[in-house]
């Protein structure tokens, strides 16, 4: 795995450059990022317990640095509520500070993210509505010569990949929807990941986090164009964090504390955050925002993907082939290398679709819909309607197998409802 490992380094420091600082132990470069863009700063940190250790350090590392703290304030809840966006929105308004520094895992992260948007463009405002899609918070920025604060960016959760990428999802939750601001005028000016912030993190949380990632990477690799320019780079980005995903997750279930693996998982799941800067997610991560009151993120994409790899499987057999060495130890031993390439890509979607959902089990994770608490049916329904809205197009023509809303019923209604019982059958290929 090391040189994996190596490659993963690699990658992101040609990604970002010296904008973005990761490993273990590179915490104190915050003092001179945020020193870049002027003296003072509003801190978006978490008040809770389990952050009292890191807060300190934050604190010391600004004071030391002759930072000016204009306020602290506590960090959104799971999921980015569109009431905590606007909360923060305000208090940005209020302390027009000279650069945002945000402390926190993706929620945090994407929500300043949305609220520096709100804040910066349409100041007192509240209406997030007008940037949800593709490219749009650039256009009002444009039109209104403003631009977005400074954002300095310190993950401490590996997963979302939200310190690097230009998404922000936004949770109404009068409606329990999940809505998508794209643009890369949002991705943080700065960031730092010390791998070491995430040791602390659950087993629950540490897998949520690392299968959103493999997510990001699987549903990019699966959308990308054969003939792009970019093509070599996204299958390198987005293999190697498959690769290490699948490999290192295991182990660092049963050994938690393992500082190694921790980092390991803290550069695949990075990767999947460069990832969304060359690509773009798609059906999973999709049906994922209707799940939101029922489900994690990271569980929503893990249990969806293997069923969306059958239904995209027509039109990525050599993608496929790729995968089965990842998958190899997950694959029924009747198939073998011999075998895997004489399949068609139906029969190999399968497989490679019984594999991702054998690597689930070994984790402990849940393999259909059926196994959430407190889903329904209504569920399904809801994540139909929400594939039509015009503002999430983009996940359905970032799939390799591209889907109008006039095919959704037909097509995407079968995957969600095959997920939902285990069982590949009711998936429909388009021919």
């Amino acid at each position: 795995m090391d040189s994996y490992i190596d490659e993963a380094r690699k990658l992101l420091k040609n990604f970002k450059g010296d904008n973005y600082t990761f490993g273990i132990g590179c915490l104190k470069i915050l003092g001179d990022y945020v020193n870049e863009f002027g003296d003072n700063t509003l801190l978006i940190i978490s008040g809770s317990s389990w952050a009292k250790v890191l807060r300190r350090r934050i604190l010391n590392i600004l004071n030391e640095s002759g930072i000016k703290i204009l306020a602290e304030v506590d960090t959104a809840a799971p999921n980015t509520p569109d009431k905590d966006v606007i909360k923060l929105a305000n208090i940005i308004n209020s302390t027009n500070p000279k650069s945002i520094t945000c402390v926190g895992g993706g929620s945090a992260i994407d929500c300043a993210k949305a609220a520096n948007v709100l804040a910066s463009l349409t100041p007192g405002e509240n209406d997030l509505e007008p940037f949800f899609g593709v490219g749009k918070v650039r256009e009002i920025s444009k039109e209104k010569e403003k631009k977005p604060y400074p954002l300095i960016a310190v993950q401490v959760a590996s997963g979302s990949g939200a310190h690097l990428s230009g998404n922000a999802n936004v949770t109404f939750t009068r409606i329990n929807q999940k809505k998508l601001i794209s643009d890369d005028i949002i991705v943080p000016q700065r960031a730092v990941f010390d791998y070491y912030t995430s040791l602390t993190a659950p087993g629950d949380l540490t897998m949520d986090g690392a299968l959103d990632g493999l997510a990001h990477s699987l549903e990019i690799y699966f959308g990308a164009d054969g003939s792009s320019t970019k093509y070599s780079e996204i299958e390198k980005v987005c293999l190697t964090s498959i690769v290490i995903i699948v490999n290192t997750l295991p182990l660092l279930i049963d050994d938690l504390k393992n500082i190694k693996y921790r980092e390991m998982i803290g550069l695949a799941t990075d990767l999947g955050g460069y990832a969304l800067m060359l690509g773009g997610t798609n059906g999973p991560h999709l049906n994922s925002y209707t799940l939101v009151d029922v489900v994690t993120h990271g569980r929503a994409c893990a249990i969806l993907i293997p069923y969306y790899t059958v239904f995209f499987s027509t039109a990525i057999k050599d993608k496929l082939e790729k995968l089965a060495g990842i998958y190899k130890r997950y694959i029924d031993a009747r198939y073998t290398s011999e075998k895997i390439l004489k399949l068609d890509a139906r029969e190999l979607g399968e497989v490679i679709a019984k594999a991702m959902i054998a690597f689930s089990n070994k984790i402990g994770f849940p393999t259909k819909l059926d196994e959430i608490e407190r889903f329904t049916d209504s569920h399904i329904d809801r994540a139909i309607t929400a594939a039509k809205n015009p503002q999430l197009d983009m996940k359905l023509k970032n799939m390799p197998v591209p889907l109008s809303a006039e095919l959704v019923d037909e097509y995407m209604r079968p995957i969600i409802m095959a997920a939902k019982v285990g069982d590949f059958s009711l998936i429909k290929n388009i021919k």
